[in-house]
């Protein structure tokens, strides 16, 4: 036999790989590659008004019509979470340009037991309002008093009191206070001693 036949079926393996398709390797992918992070809210296009600007509420971007954003939760499902630009708000040069920015409070309910309150804000850009990150205050509060620092421009605080289901909100009060630190909106660390 020649030394031809005995090469060919080599001949013919490497042909075929080299015709194969690339696949990737299960080494080259990483098992739990974590999911891709939302774009920033500053990639959005300014709005004409605060309650038609998108913002971000843990990790997910909601751009609100009207004030309102509905979302079905479970294709085919009737429950929707709802985010609502509430009417706690004011007006306050947040990043310190010149320019009034609405300062407010959103609410969102997934149809559960609770609505969840977060604290936002949209800038007052020369291009339209810029949306903010959202933090999240509480669930089922009653807000007391929602008003900007007169002592620091780019901070705003919120007193409310809590309320466990079935009990009144009067018993557990707190506050909170935000700033304005250039890119987000963040909450500052209370006094030791107070919530």
């Amino acid at each position: 036999m020649s030394r031809f036949h005995n090469t060919l079926p080599l001949i013919l393996c490497a042909a075929i790989a080299a015709c194969a398709p690339d696949q990737p390797s299960t080494a080259s992918v990483a098992p739990d590659s974590p999911p891709k992070a939302a774009p920033a809210a500053s990639t959005v296009r300014p709005a004409k008004d605060a309650k038609n600007a998108t913002y971000m509420i843990d990790g997910e971007l909601i751009t609100l019509v009207d004030g309102v954003d509905e979302k079905t939760i479970v294709p085919g499902a009737a429950s929707k979470q709802v985010t609502r630009y509430t009417e706690h708000e004011f007006e306050m040069d947040l990043n310190d340009d010149g320019r009034k920015d609405r300062v407010f409070l959103l609410t969102q309910d997934s149809g559960g037991s609770g609505t969840f309150y977060y604290a936002a804000a949209a800038l007052n850009t020369p291009q339209g309002y810029q949306g903010t990150n959202a933090v999240f205050i509480g669930d089922r509060i009653a807000v007391q008093y929602f008003k900007a620092d007169p002592e620091q421009p780019s901070q705003f605080w919120i007193s409310y009191a809590e309320r466990e289901v079935g009990e009144p909100a009067t018993n557990n009060m707190a506050s909170k206070e935000f700033r304005w630190d250039g890119t987000s909106l963040i909450e500052m660390a209370a006094p030791d001693g107070m919530k």
